[in-house]
């Protein structure tokens, strides 16, 4: 019985702590301010195990090697994901250094299939990445799946080919609100 009392004293203690740490102030939210070491590593680790377990419920379809969703998936990533992951022979873009985390650069890391749906669909909370799954349906979503299965490796001039010839953006013209 002393243990769980003390237990509770601890546990309280540390609850009235925290709460005067967050009505402080103290804390920096800005980006440019990075999470101590021990912060960033438990929300990395929570970030990708969380992802891992929702994805995993994923059905992956069994056409990511068709040559046609792969183009289409090139016009979306061009459109909606190279200022923040990059292309093959981009160095850097103007909003990439202010983000934290920074954003991985897609044209050199391969991703899950089943993790890459979940998260463009989803997006993820305090990173930027927006859940793309709101205006975008999952055959679209699909498409940069497969698209970013072929992107690690593919030169600078192999990426601007493919994007030339990927099919006009339908998806972008139902998200533009703007009346005339």
């Amino acid at each position: 019985m002393k243990y769980i009392k003390t237990g509770l004293v601890l546990l309280l203690m540390f609850i009235l702590g925290l709460g005067l740490f967050i009505g402080s102030g103290r804390y920096n939210p800005g980006a440019d301010s990075p999470h101590w070491k021990i912060t960033y590593a438990i929300l990395r680790s929570m970030r990708e195990r969380s992802v891992e377990h929702h994805a995993s419920e994923v059905a992956l379809p069994a056409n990511l090697d068709d040559a046609q969703l792969i183009l289409k998936g090139a016009g979306q990533y061009a459109a909606m994901c190279t200022h923040c992951h990059l292309a093959p022979g981009m160095k850097n873009s103007e909003i990439r250094p202010g983000l934290y985390p920074e954003p991985p650069n897609l044209s050199k890391v391969t991703v899950d299939p089943r993790e890459a749906f979940w998260v463009i669909k989803h997006g993820l909370k305090m990173t930027a990445m927006p859940a793309w799954g709101i205006g975008h349906d999952d055959a679209t979503i699909w498409s940069m799946v497969a698209f970013l299965q072929k992107l690690p490796g593919m030169t600078s001039a192999q990426y601007h080919a493919m994007v030339a010839k990927a099919p006009p953006d339908d998806d972008m013209d139902s998200m533009d609100h703007a009346t005339p």
